[in-house]
């Protein structure tokens, strides 16, 4: 399957907000719907299950986390969620996201080219089994630096954060996370945390 195949919804009541990260994604060879509230995310799922939701925390009428709840109980882990938000985003309310089934976090003011790397690497998790229950296997055993990032993902780090912590390059640290998710695997970093802890 083509990146050009897949479908992602974006929702975010910031209209222009919505059509620059749709424009990005797009940009990256996604095909993109953005939506502004809850509500209308719910029936556009309805309309045509996404492969992955880009989805703010605060909606009109809905809040991100209730749409995420909604989407855990109607398709279980078979769409990724990725939430974003420039007000909730303290190490809490990113750990509250993962817990409520977001399968990653990003606080506004954030980097393109990370919300790209994201989206992709969420694809590629979603396209080599989704309909895995998470935690359901643990294939190896994690590495040294492994077990670092996973203790700083815990205590509430960003991803650049932890580059630095650990001196090294946060597309290294990506690259640490995807190899977590795959050898306990999960889909989320709280999955990740509650299982590899």
């Amino acid at each position: 399957m083509q990146e050009d195949d897949l479908d992602i919804l974006v929702v975010d009541d910031d209209e222009a907000f919505g059509c620059l990260i749709e424009t990005m994604l797009a940009w990256a060879g996604f095909r993109c719907r953005t939506v502004a509230s809850g509500k209308a995310a719910l029936a556009a799922i309805d309309t045509k299950q996404p492969l992955v939701i880009v989805l703010d925390v605060h909606l009109p009428e809905i809040s991100g986390y209730d749409v995420c709840r909604n989407v855990r109980e109607r398709y279980g882990y078979n769409v990724g969620v990725i939430f974003i938000s420039g007000e909730r985003t303290e190490a809490l309310d990113r750990v509250a996201g993962l817990e409520l089934g977001g399968d990653d976090y990003l606080a506004k003011p954030f980097d393109q080219g990370e919300l790209v790397a994201r989206v992709r690497t969420l694809v590629r998790r979603m396209q080599r089994g989704p309909n895995e229950k998470p935690g359901k296997q643990t294939t190896q055993a994690l590495t040294r630096r492994e077990a670092e990032v996973l203790a700083l993902i815990a205590a509430g780090d960003r991803q650049k954060e932890i580059a630095r912590t650990l001196s090294i390059s946060p597309k290294t640290v990506g690259t640490h996370i995807g190899h977590i998710f795959e050898k306990l695997g999960v889909h989320t970093q709280g999955q990740a945390i509650a299982t590899g802890g």
